[in-house]
Formats: C-alpha cells, structure tokens, sequence
C-alpha cells in the first residue's frame, strides 16, 4: 500500500499512481504464509474467509509494467511481486467506500504455495502499517491486521502496538 515503495526506484519508478481506497467485495482473511527472498521473511496473502472485506489501494499502472515480459530495466508488478514463484496474478472484485463497485479489472495476487511456520518481520510490518496510514484506513481494520502480524509472530507483539 505504501505510494514510496511501489514507486521506489528499484519498483515502478513513480508509475503507479494511486487512484483511491479500496476493499474486497467478497470475504478474506490476510495471512503470512508466503517466504520472500527479497523480504527474508513471511509475506501478506489473502485468502477467503468469513465476514472480512480486505482494505487496500487501488493503484493504476501502465499495461506495460503489470506482466513479467516487461523488456529493459524496468521491473514489472509481476517480477516484483513474485508472479509465478510465489504468487499468480488474480483478478478480484472491489469496491470503493462511498462510490460503489469499482468498474474494469482489478489485479491482485495470491499465494500459489501457503506455508506454515514462517514468520513475518517487524521492517515488512512498518511497510503494511506506513501504508495504511498514509491512506486513511479505517482505524479497526488496522486493529485487525495487528491481529494477524502477531499471531503470525508473537514475538512483535510489544512493537507492533507501537506501530
């Protein structure tokens, strides 16, 4: 979610411009089950769940950068993310607070293989919570993703309340 790292230099370079809050239409729960090298830690998933909409930014990005055959120096989404190591690219229906279902599709990406076992860190934790913050997420769904980042790893409990 965080605009400064999607844009960062070693990203999309200023390319993703954010075009507003968004929320899954249907039910998900967010997990860290998915190891990331580049992270060296427990990565976010969705996965469906009960009575949970998942709050996130929509961002638009050129067609250009979203797949992985992207040529030159530029990095795709796919590439970043992980598509076709850890994640597969998924269109999902969102809906904007206020407006209504967002038109065209939305892409996200969910995990191909959920590990067990794996632990988030507190830096890729400051990320999720910088980026909820600077978008004005509703304070309870940042309650809940507190939840899950220490119930994914107990050990951040004391800083992650901080946060």
């Amino acid at each position: 979610m965080l605009s400064e790292r999607i844009n960062s230099i070693e990203r999309l370079r200023g390319d993703a411009c954010p075009v507003g809050v968004v929320y899954t239409a249907e039910d998900y729960e967010i997990e860290f089950t998915v190891w990331s090298h580049r992270n060296q830690c427990a990565t976010a998933n969705i996965v469906r769940g009960s009575g949970r909409k998942i709050w996130g930014i929509l961002y638009q990005i050129p067609d250009y950068l979203i797949k992985r055959e992207t040529s030159g120096e530029r990095k795709s989404l796919d590439a970043i993310v992980g598509e076709c190591q850890n994640y597969r690219r998924t269109l999902i229906a969102t809906r904007y607070p206020k407006e209504g279902p967002v038109e065209g599709d939305v892409i996200t990406y969910l995990a191909k293989n959920r590990r067990s076992g794996i632990k988030t860190s507190l830096e890729y934790a400051r990320h999720i919570f910088r980026g909820l913050r600077e978008h004005n997420i509703p304070q309870d769904y940042i309650v809940y993703i507190k939840s899950q980042v220490v119930a994914n790893n107990p050990s951040l409990k004391n800083d992650v309340e901080g946060l």
